[in-house]
């Protein structure tokens, strides 16, 4: 039997999520390798949940480090793997066996994280802009999300189009019950979840929000993430502006709750290599308005009002559009239930098999 390895060090992250449903469905569909999966300490029991039979071994390598190019290459070399496969770009670049690697997006190269020294994330993206490039060619296949970030990554390291598979992600309905959040029980509000990077836009949102006040008063914006360096200085930038919550982290019984009673899911950003938390919104039967760039109007299709993520007004404009038309909210919440059901898990998963099946010659 063949041997895979799969590196899930970004396991239970954001962007890790795409490499536990994975595991999780390779496990299901009885996937024909000895797979063993390589994680970090804190989800080694997480990812024995998922995937009982699976070898599961733990490193503490982190990416962006010497340890990760040297350790961490010798680790996989000592598993003696037919084929690895990176959930991510940042790998051994030195590495010589068989490699695969799901590339979610290039964002990391076109935005700063202001909460980090500015210096040293240059002289990183310069690092990072080669090891894309090189992880690109020296891939036996590349993974995306979604079509837009395929042509992206072509037209950015010139790898051949046809080594490229896009593999679409999907949503999961929150099993937990809906949790109340009292600060927000009976009030009108929209909604943001994630994390206040630069690109994610918030800014334009919150001077979105502004306009609509002027008419709406009584709207509530909602501001949901785990407060840290960035969300505190968003925090403190609007502490003279009314009816702005910022949530910190909510549990999942709260967040489902926020889904199935906003007015609307707002997703500003400007850059997505899939664009998760809208169809997260859809299956909860949130209304979705959203920014029209990159890969969100190919994931959303027709169940998102959009708008430009760069003109203020046209935020305020689709975001009234969708709260104040009944007609139009349902049809949202309709067109986002069928564009949900248009992604799976399973079926993403298979695309991946079929790859694996095709490099080891089967």
């Amino acid at each position: 039997m063949k041997k895979l390895v799969i590196d899930a060090r970004q396991s239970g992250e954001t962007t890790g999520r795409y490499i536990d449903k994975l595991i999780e469905y390779l496990y299901k569909l009885n996937a024909p390798y000895a797979i063993t999966v390589i994680t970090k300490p804190h989800r080694e029991k997480y990812i024995e949940s998922i995937a009982p039979k699976f070898k599961v071994v733990t490193t503490d390598s982190k990416e962006f480090t010497f340890d990760e190019q040297i350790a961490f290459k010798k680790q996989i070399e000592s598993l003696h793997p037919d084929l690895v496969h990176f959930g991510m770009v940042q790998q051994p670049i030195r590495y010589k066996g068989k490699v695969v690697t799901t590339m979610h997006d290039l964002t990391t190269l076109r935005f700063l994280n202001p909460a980090k020294n500015t210096a040293i994330l240059k002289a990183k993206q310069v690092v990072y802009a080669r090891v894309n490039k090189t992880v690109a060619k020296k891939s036996l296949a590349i993974f995306t999300p979604s079509s837009y970030v395929k042509d992206d990554i072509v037209n950015y390291t010139h790898i051949k189009p046809d080594k490229v598979t896009v593999t679409y992600e999907s949503a999961d309905k929150i099993q937990d019950n809906p949790e109340i959040v009292p600060a927000l029980e009976g009030k009108r509000y929209i909604m943001y979840i994630g994390k206040p990077f630069p690109h994610k836009n918030l800014q334009r949102l919150i001077a979105a929000f502004n306009i609509i006040k002027t008419t709406d008063p009584d709207l509530m914006l909602v501001l949901a993430g785990k407060k840290d360096v960035l969300y505190s200085r968003v925090e403190e930038d609007v502490k003279a502006v009314d009816n702005i919550v910022f949530t910190g982290f909510v549990s999942e019984g709260q967040l489902r709750w926020l889904y199935e009673n906003c007015q609307a899911y707002v997703f500003p950003s400007v850059s997505e290599g899939f664009g998760l938390p809208g169809l997260e919104a859809m299956i909860h039967g949130a209304p979705v308005v959203s920014s029209n760039y990159t890969c969100l109007p190919e994931v959303y299709g027709e169940a998102a009002e959009y708008f430009d993520p760069m003109n203020v007004e046209d935020i305020a404009s689709a975001i009234k559009r969708v709260i104040n038309d009944e007609t139009l909210r349902k049809k949202l919440i309709a067109a986002g239930y069928r564009q949900v059901a248009k992604y799976s898990w399973g079926r993403m998963t298979k695309q991946t098999l079929a790859v694996y099946k095709t490099i080891l010659g089967e």
